[in-house]
């Protein structure tokens, strides 16, 4: 069993569901210690997160993770015992096992490896790690970042190991993300009876008036690196509970992926000026979970690139695509920011897994950006 399998599986079989660590940080602290890190927990709230460090000098290379994991849903469905960490056909199974912790366990254990290599290496290695990614991310890497920079640690190279792959390991690499910007309307009418209307205001027909206008609007066209900003409703609730009685509320969620063609701002002034052109009454929330983000082709994303050729011999593809990440709060702070990881075919479902074979590549890919970066 090569060393990541065997870390790999020490991971997933501590059950870390958001945001607990269940001892995924002391395991990770303990075994980098040996090679000469320095450890500096960082807890905030409920949060496990640990900033781990080898070296002073510049230029600084970070490996950023997350130890936590989304709910595992009835275990009853599983194939396998989703903390069992079972080896299976080529295959490890288990929850995590994709998002992330065998990414974290490549990261160690490349850079065991390389630090044994490379005694003298220079610039300095560390590892940016927290229970929070899967869950509100609000004391987790956002805060251990506003910490470094209190402290003026500037990062140059950060690799999240989040599944960014599709069909083989290091078929794609993220080198950006797009911004994500949530809402919560609740739309006020006025309760009644279905059979007298007039003496009524359904905030339900105002709702679905207001969605189909907000789903037919073009944000934007995108642009050579980000798709077009999209629209999406995610919850929609309302009603008594009763055939015959008009509700007084309607409510809904929704979210924007958006490019780096418009703003935050410029979103949420045209929303709310088209619920002011419709004269409706409501209460609106926002939420900004992050900003889009982009690393253009540079001294990381060639490292990758070649890294990723050197070890499986294929041409990666540089995307923007998909959900957000921790990278978005590490990229403010001008930092080159990629996401390579295993595939992300099975994250968040049952029966999730990761190949064995391509795993122990993602460990080799690892080790090559490293030395591209620090020999």
């Amino acid at each position: 069993m090569s060393k990541t399998l065997e870390l790999s599986r020490q991971l997933i079989q501590k059950p870390s569901v958001t945001p607990k660590d269940e001892g995924c940080l002391d395991l990770l602290a303990e075994r980098l210690a040996t090679s000469g890190f320095t450890i500096e927990p960082l807890p905030f709230a409920d949060v496990s997160n640990a900033w781990i460090r080898k070296g002073t000098e510049g230029p600084l290379f970070v490996f950023t993770g997350h130890t936590d994991v989304v709910p595992t849903g009835p275990e009853d469905k599983w194939t396998h015992p989703p903390f069992a960490a079972t080896v299976d056909n080529g295959q490890l199974h288990g929850r995590g096992s994709a998002d992330m912790k065998t990414g974290i366990a490549a990261m160690v254990v490349a850079c065991e490896e390389f630090i044994e290599e490379n005694p003298n290496h220079k610039g300095s290695i560390a590892f940016l790690l927290t229970s929070d990614e899967e869950g509100p991310a609000i004391n987790g890497t956002v805060k251990v970042v506003e910490h470094l920079q209190n402290n003026n640690v500037n990062l140059d190279y950060c690799l999240v190991g989040e599944p960014s792959s599709t069909n083989h390991v290091g078929d794609v690499i993220k080198n950006g993300r797009r911004g994500s910007l949530c809402a919560h309307i609740t739309v006020i009418g006025k309760q009644g009876h279905v059979a007298y209307p007039h003496l009524a205001d359904n905030p339900i027909h105002i709702l679905s008036d207001l969605l189909s206008e907000l789903t037919s609007i073009e944000w934007d066209q995108g642009n050579d690196h980000f798709p077009a900003t999209t629209f999406q409703i995610s919850n929609v609730q309302a009603g008594t509970g009763a055939e015959n009685v008009i509700p007084a509320t309607a409510e809904a969620s929704f979210n924007l992926r958006f490019s780096t063609e418009i703003t935050a701002d410029e979103i949420k002034q045209r929303i709310e000026q088209v619920i002011q052109n419709k004269n409706i009454k409501h209460e609106l929330a926002w939420r900004l979970s992050g900003n889009p983000f982009l690393t253009p082709e540079g001294k990381l994303v060639d490292a990758c690139q070649h890294a990723i050729k050197s070890v499986t011999g294929r041409t990666t593809e540089l995307s923007t695509g998909g959900g957000t990440s921790d990278g978005r709060f590490i990229a403010p702070t001008g930092a080159e920011v990629v996401e390579l990881g295993v595939i992300n075919a099975t994250i968040h479902q049952i029966d999730e897994h990761t190949d064995i074979e391509e795993l122990n590549q993602l460990k080799d890919i690892y080790k090559e950006v490293i030395k591209s970066l620090l020999s």
